[in-house]
């Protein structure tokens, strides 16, 4: 039994003609008649009583056709939802993203959603990269944006890189390392700038680095960078982070993107460090449609 056999008979049962529902099918009425035959064959009963030119519905094909009916609106219905799916315009999206990531895409990707996708579902979950490792490999995430550095090379995971933001140690205004008599260096092109021993006097904010940058801080400032020691509030939410910095003397060790509200301490020698974000996904699992339009939009948004 077959969707088109169903759409035959439907015909069929409206027409009453073999000879009109064959042409409204572009079928010749032989074809028609051994559709039918063969349906009414694997069903053990006869669908129609041919009655002259005409073709009348028994009982049973009553029954059968009203049935018919609902499997096919079920089966449009069924296409028109994977046409939707595929274009991303319903479905499901699960993430995992990063600190960085998170301060980041959170709010205008949300935004995004619904207002150009409402049917969609979209799911953020906000962590340490390893317990998000262990949710993609769970399957309760389709895939993470985080910083590819903290990612320990796997033959099962599928690494793509995005974009590559600069860090910076960020400050409120008004902040005292601001003032002019704070300055004790000048930048590469003549600014003034502080020192990372002035930066010490003050909490220090910052989401969990990756050993690469803990590196980068200890060969440019040496051992009183070292993260165990100067770091002294941590959060994975960096939007707590900003907030804290916001309404404090605390200075905010993060990518510069993720704090458009703060302001750049200009320090020497300069920090020169970035965060290198990308997607990861797991090998050999198809990706959810909605997935590309999620590359897409952080193709605008992960910026500097």
């Amino acid at each position: 039994m077959t969707l088109v056999q169903l759409r035959h008979l439907t015909s069929l049962a409206q027409t009453g003609s073999f000879r009109r529902s064959a042409e409204a099918l572009f079928l010749t009425q032989p074809a028609l008649s051994r559709s039918i035959q063969a349906l009414e064959e694997e069903l053990g009963q006869r669908l129609f009583d041919r009655i002259g030119w005409r073709s009348e519905l028994t009982p049973f094909g009553r029954e059968v056709l009203a049935r018919a009916k609902r499997l096919i609106t079920e089966a449009e219905h069924l296409k028109e939802s994977a046409a939707r799916l595929q274009t991303g315009q319903a479905g499901r999206l699960r993430v995992g993203l990063g600190s960085g990531p998170g301060a980041i895409l959170t709010a205008p990707v949300l935004r995004h959603m619904a207002t150009h996708h409402p049917a969609a579902q979209v799911e953020f979950a906000r962590g340490h990269t390893a317990l998000l490792e262990q949710a993609l490999r769970e399957r309760r995430l389709d895939a993470l944006v985080v910083d590819i550095r903290s990612v320990p090379p796997s033959a099962d995971l599928l690494v793509q890189p995005l974009a590559e933001l600069r860090g910076a140690f960020l400050c409120r205004a008004g902040h005292p390392l601001l003032t002019p008599a704070e300055a004790e260096t000048e930048t590469a092109d003549g600014g003034a700038a502080v020192t990372f021993d002035s930066l010490r006097r003050y909490p220090m904010a910052s989401s969990p680095l990756s050993d690469e940058i803990g590196r980068l801080l200890l060969e440019r400032y040496g051992p009183q960078a070292h993260l165990d020691d100067c770091i002294t509030l941590r959060c994975e939410d960096i939007g707590t982070l900003v907030q804290v910095v916001a309404s404090s003397d605390a200075i905010l060790l993060a990518v510069r993107a993720a704090a458009p509200e703060l302001l750049e301490l200009p320090i020497h020698p300069p920090l020169n460090a970035t965060a290198r974000f990308g997607l990861v996904t797991l090998v050999g699992r198809s990706e959810p449609p909605l997935l590309e339009v999620l590359r897409g939009l952080i193709g605008e948004l992960l910026r500097d």
